[in-house]
């Protein structure tokens, strides 16, 4: 696509930030699973809250990626 290096670099850090976020998340999880498997309400809590910052790293990947692609596809 004819964007400029800027955007690209863009759309690559978005991709970036979510691998990123991601590993952090399974690094808290593996943390809390090795603690203890018991059920317990904090760790319920720190798995959903690194599974909800992954859901709003993509969020802002895809609301990137739609920003910078859509016009060019469009030909907005």
């Amino acid at each position: 696509m004819p964007i400029s290096y800027l955007d690209k670099a863009l759309l690559i850090s978005s991709l970036i930030m979510v691998l990123v976020v991601e590993l952090l998340n399974s690094s808290v999880e593996a943390a809390i699973d090795r603690i203890s498997f018991e059920h317990h309400d904090l760790s319920k809590r720190a798995k959903d809250f690194g599974s909800a910052a992954v859901m709003l790293t993509l969020l802002i990947a895809l609301l990137m990626w739609s920003a910078l692609c859509i016009p060019l596809v469009f030909k907005l």
